[in-house]
């Protein structure tokens, strides 16, 4: 069996145990299967992100160890000749989130988000990606090449009939509206200040760029005010600079390894001259820092994986070695925090905890959910959204309405518009929190300005 991703982290596992079960084809990626040890802590509901599907459903199929069952019968031959074609298997995979929990929360850390995106791969390779899943996999190429095309979400949301027309042919659903992109993109405008505290590179993503730029301009205003010299990432060509993830989310790993390899290529140099690469958007830092490892792009993708962190991360770092040392206006309103399960994946949200007491008298809390249930393109895809409200409906969106008055903080896009379409709330990025709270007069939206 031929396999798209790199499995060979897994060599070693199971191997000498007669009880690790593991299926006789899919090499190394059969072993990264065999991992789960059938506790069933996926299928139940304490606190914590795993399993999302379960959660909402309390079907074990759709659980992670459901998964695991019905992959190690098509690994076995118990599914017939083209196992990935499956509909059983493509029903309990397709409900997979990729949210990370299992990894974090898993005895055995299995990854099933990784787990996916190697069976999306294995079934493009036998029956061609729906339009749908080129569109929304590579939407950082489709802005750039036609940027025409952002005006499509304004029009999905204004004209009922477009959406019942995009719901019968693309399968987007037209109970939900569409992200629509900010009215001006990110332009990288850094004053590239000398820097007390060294340099640091910005990695400015699709999401930021296109629809959430004030994102970026925050995080250079606070960075640049902290004492750091701030680069932003970009392509000397004028490329699209993307880091893969919608791509790798949808299984289209030859679009994603191209767009990896380019962004290697923009940031190892930085790398290399010392500096922190620092992310906004969960998903897609960590994509550079964990997702690539398994496209087998050598020791570049480990260079920068080890630079490769969060903007609350570096924060809370710099905070230790008394680097960080900005003043900040105090904020009596109170404030909820929703954590993107991949920041809960890596352990993020102690980082948040540390950060946010930068800010005298804040009082701020961490609200208990699981996957908000937008993830990525899942929320917006008609045979799930019913799914992925119900996720939200667990307790985000109860907890957000029941405290009107809070400001909530959710770094996460695609969390963020899951949240303002369920409730009254309009999130913000944990940048812009901090930048708009600095102890700088006439700082806020120096750099826009």
């Amino acid at each position: 069996m031929k396999t798209y991703l790199d499995w060979s982290a897994y060599k070693e596992a199971g191997m000498g145990d007669a009880y690790a079960d593991i299926p006789k084809t899919g090499g190394d990626f059969a072993k990264a299967v065999a991992v789960c040890i059938k506790s069933g802590l996926c299928e139940t509901k304490p606190k914590g992100v795993m399993c999302p599907s379960f959660r909402v459903s309390d079907d074990p199929s759709l659980s992670t160890g459901g998964r695991v069952r019905l992959l190690k019968k098509a690994l076995n031959g118990e599914l017939g000749e083209l196992p990935f074609t499956d509909l059983a298997l493509a029903r309990t995979m397709e409900t997979c989130l990729g949210c990370k929990g299992c990894k974090r929360e898993c005895e055995n850390a299995i990854d099933m988000a990784m787990i996916k995106i190697e069976y999306l791969a294995q079934r493009h390779a036998l029956q061609k990606p729906s339009l749908r899943t080129r569109l929304f996999g590579n939407i950082a190429d489709w802005y750039h090449r036609f940027p025409l095309l952002k005006r499509v979400p304004a029009l999905h949301n204004r004209y009922p009939w477009l959406a019942r027309l995009n719901e019968r042919l693309l399968g987007i659903t037209s109970k939900r509206s569409l992200p629509e992109p900010a009215a001006r993109f990110f332009v990288n405008n850094t004053r590239m200040m000398p820097g007390k505290n060294g340099e640091v590179v910005l990695l400015v993503d699709t999401f930021t760029r296109n629809f959430n730029p004030e994102n970026g301009y925050a995080a250079i205003e606070l960075l640049e005010a902290a004492g750091y010299r701030v680069h932003v990432a970009q392509a000397e060509d004028g490329a699209v600079l993307c880091c893969g993830r919608t791509q790798l989310a949808h299984g289209l790993i030859d679009d994603a390894k191209r767009h990896a390899e380019r962004m290697l290529e923009v940031l190892l140099p930085h790398v290399q001259a010392g500096r922190a690469v620092i992310g906004l958007e969960p998903a897609c830092l960590l994509a550079v820092r964990d997702d690539y490892k398994s496209l087998g792009l050598g020791d570049a993708a480990e260079r920068v994986a080890q630079q490769a962190i969060l903007l609350e991360e570096f924060i809370a770092r710099e905070m230790q070695s008394n680097r960080f040392q900005l003043e900040f206006n105090a904020i009596d309103s109170e404030v909820l925090i929703h954590g993107h399960c991949h920041q809960k994946a890596v352990g993020a949200m102690k980082s948040v905890r540390k950060v946010l007491k930068l800010i005298p008298g804040l009082k701020f809390e961490m609200v208990e959910s699981s996957c908000c249930g937008m993830a990525g393109s899942f929320g917006i895809e008609k045979e799930h959204t019913d799914m992925a409200m119900a996720m939200a409906e667990q307790s985000l969106l109860p907890t957000l309405r029941a405290n009107p008055g809070a400001t909530v903080v959710a770094n996460g896009f695609s969390c963020q518009h899951q949240i303002r379409e369920g409730c009254d709330h309009q999130p913000i990025h944990l940048a812009v929190l901090l930048r708009d709270a600095m102890k700088i007069e006439g700082a806020k939206n120096a750099v826009t300005n």
